[in-house]
């Protein structure tokens, strides 16, 4: 997609695409490839102007840790190790590795060498994260240090004729405050990047490689109004007009007015929207069922036979099945003897079989900020382009227990409550997820002069920057009194709210 490029090599580090969108935030393209797999050989054909090395979970000088081919550090292309990345590049390079006299986690203060390349521009005194059990506590020859802390004497290093750097903490993280600035030094100091991968380039570059594929062709795409897949559809009607068919599944289980909204944000593109009103069907699927598990089974295969009976009324020129996939959903992860690659279907349920010409994913290579972003130029409204995650059984697995017409309903009210006074408080950007569940517990209350006995509404909302792990959001107290008492009085049967403050883990983030 660009001409320059900076390979992330992964060694089972949690950060990685992290590090990779920070790359890319420098108007540098990234990719992610498996560092204790890939061969020199591999890297020239990828052609990189740089080269990350991820951090990691093991001891480098262990048996069986990930490590890759230590030719790689004669190929004279910049190397920025992170964490166990520069353990790897110094224990690599002849230097030695052991166990931390005293281990640091959390922020750490530091002092650093402001004529490095890594740190121009910066304060000698700089805070980094630091997580690590292990340090380099004797650098290879040509090497020097170029950052402290009071337990670890070599924080950063580098050998700047041989353009070999790394550092002990994680610049990628908001926690290091200048980190970004620490890896952007690396890119145009080092590694001389020009800067070329932005996004009106990227859109024209998309734009090409789908009319290359497709040629005059049709394609079908499921969707489901979520981001990704609306960016997609977006893209696809911008690409070859007229030639899209969207199919619009309407299973009941979405959120207030959400499905009008998903129409409205398409009725005036080139496309062909088939909108399948299907809630009753789905309802009575699920009738009598209360396991979750259950509810996405059959939610999942009822969607897979609606959209076949619809995919069956296309015409015969519709040759390719297009999916909203994105980049961390196909990254390769290293630091395993096996391969672990994520499956992915944007539309939950879709047979393995697929009675198409070839599978269309025009976004693979972007990650979720690039496709907001890349949204926002097709000029998709905010509410679309903005929306929060949403389950593929929707709010089938946020209503507790039965599901019934008037129970969702009922959360559908309460939950576009949250949604609205959370955006009116410009709390919805900076939380990253936030929703409403129904439980199946009723409690006894007082409204007026008399008892009630009505459900109980659990608000849910969470700060994260991979969703694998979370913090419950901090919400302010005199919003979440609004909140409540806006549900209460005009939600019927609803007497009690409750705050979900539970972090990921030990909890998850959906109830079911």
């Amino acid at each position: 997609m660009a001409q320059q490029t900076v390979l992330i090599l992964d060694f089972g580090g949690q950060y990685k695409e992290l590090i990779a969108r920070r790359v890319r935030e420098c108007n540098v393209y990234s990719v992610v490839k498996p560092g204790d797999r890939i061969t020199v050989e591999q890297i020239l054909e990828i052609g990189p102007i740089g080269i990350i090395l991820t951090g990691g979970p093991n001891s480098v000088y262990e048996d069986g840790s990930p490590r890759c081919d230590k030719n790689i550090f004669k190929l004279g292309i910049p190397i920025l190790g992170i964490c166990y990345g520069v353990q790897l590049l110094a224990w690599s390079c002849g230097g030695t590795v052991a166990p931390c006299l005293v281990s640091e986690y959390g922020k750490t203060a530091m002092r650093v060498d402001t004529g490095s390349n890594l740190f121009k521009g910066l304060n000698a005194a700089q805070i980094g994260l630091m997580s690590h059990t292990d340090q380099i506590v004797k650098l290879p020859e040509g090497f020097r240090s170029v950052a402290c802390t009071d337990n670890c004497p070599n924080a950063a290093i580098e050998n700047k004729a041989n353009r070999l750097y790394g550092m002990q903490f994680h610049p990628e993280v908001e926690s290091t405050s200048r980190g970004t600035d620490m890896i952007h030094n690396f890119l145009y100091r080092v590694c001389g990047a020009e800067g070329d991968y932005d996004l009106h380039n990227l859109q024209e570059q998309l734009i090409r490689d789908i009319r290359d594929q497709v040629g005059d062709k049709h394609v079908l795409l499921a969707l489901s109004g979520g981001v990704d897949s609306s960016v997609c559809a977006a893209l696809l009607s911008r690409a070859i007009p007229g030639q899209l068919h969207c199919v619009f599944v309407d299973h009941g289980l979405m959120r207030k007015n959400e499905g009008d909204d998903v129409e409205a944000a398409f009725s005036g593109r080139d496309l062909h929207f088939i909108r399948v009103n299907a809630g009753e069907r789905f309802l009575a699927a699920l009738r009598g069922i209360t396991d979750p598990e259950q509810k996405r089974k059959i939610i999942g295969a009822e969607f897979v036979k609606v959209f076949e009976e619809e995919t069956e009324k296309l015409p015969d020129n519709v040759a390719f099945l297009a999916q909203g996939t994105i980049y961390p959903d196909v990254i390769e992860s290293g630091g395993s003897k096996a391969a672990t690659i994520k499956s992915h279907h944007n539309v939950g349920g879709l047979p393995d079989y697929v009675d198409f010409k070839e599978i269309i994913e025009p976004l693979r290579q972007l990650f979720k900020d690039e496709v907001r972003a890349l949204g926002s130029e097709l000029g998709l409204p905010e509410n679309i382009v903005w929306r929060q995650p949403f389950p593929g059984p929707g709010l089938g697995i946020r209503v507790l227990g039965e599901l019934t017409k008037e129970k969702l309903d009922l959360l559908r009210d309460a939950d576009a409550i949250f949604r609205e006074e959370l955006h009116l408080a410009g709390l919805d950007r900076e939380i990253n997820q936030y929703f409403a569940v129904l439980t199946n517990m009723r409690s006894v209350g007082v409204m007026g002069d008399g008892r009630t006995y009505d459900y109980t509404i659990a608000l849910r909302g969470v700060v994260t920057s991979d969703f694998m792990t979370a913090e419950w959001a901090r919400i302010p107290y005199d919003v979440l009194d609004k909140v409540s008492r806006r549900i209460v009085n005009e939600v019927k049967h609803v007497n009690r709210i409750v705050y979900d403050i539970t972090s990921k883990p030990p909890a998850t983030i959906e109830w079911e």
